[in-house]
């Protein structure tokens, strides 16, 4: 059986949007000072832990216009744009992007169904709306966390208002840079 991990850019008060600065909110590109290389690592192996990314709409649409022009000598590219890509949304009809998939009908089975399947890891990266789902039908089995060290006050926070999720630290480490990675499993 699969693990699904979420992994999110986060601030302190637990904004996860425009963490590269696309112009969504008015301090995008809050995560760009703290970059070090060792988030860069840490990127690059739960990419190589895993067999497909699972991507909301938004998220796969900056993705596919980003990715397929890329190219770096450790693969990271490569990689990226030949995974396995599962894209919830109910707009998307021809994904064009190498190896993509919509995902239209019942989403929370679909999900479980490709957990069911043998192989490694289905990451997922920003896609807020879709993860709030996949945390209300408890398919998370890993949220993998870089936390940085600024407050917003405004965006879209990856636990919103009543939000109930009971997590276990498996994992706490900073990097120079005054980011913390921080890995949850659910309670029981």
């Amino acid at each position: 059986m699969r693990r699904l991990v979420v992994s999110e850019f986060v601030t302190l008060d637990g904004v996860m949007q425009d963490p590269g600065g696309v112009g969504e909110i008015e301090r995008g590109g809050w995560s760009m000072p703290y970059w070090h290389e060792e988030i860069g690592k840490v990127k690059f192996d739960e990419l190589f832990a895993s067999d497909a990314l699972l991507l909301g709409r938004v998220t796969y649409e900056g993705f596919a216009a980003a990715w397929p022009g890329q190219s770096d000598e450790a693969g990271f590219a490569d990689r990226m744009n030949g995974i396995a890509k599962y894209v919830v949304s109910t707009t998307l009809k021809d994904p064009q992007w190498n190896n993509s998939r919509v995902i239209q009908g019942n989403v929370v089975e679909e999900i479980a169904e490709l957990k069911r399947q043998p192989g490694h890891d289905i990451l997922v990266g920003g896609s807020g709306q879709l993860v709030q789902t996949l945390m209300r039908n408890n398919l998370v089995d890993e949220y993998r966390l870089l936390v940085y060290p600024i407050v917003l006050g405004t965006g879209k926070r990856l636990f919103k208002d009543g939000s109930y999720v009971k997590l276990k630290l498996v994992e706490a480490r900073s990097v120079p840079s005054g980011v913390a990675l921080l890995r949850y499993e659910p309670a029981e």
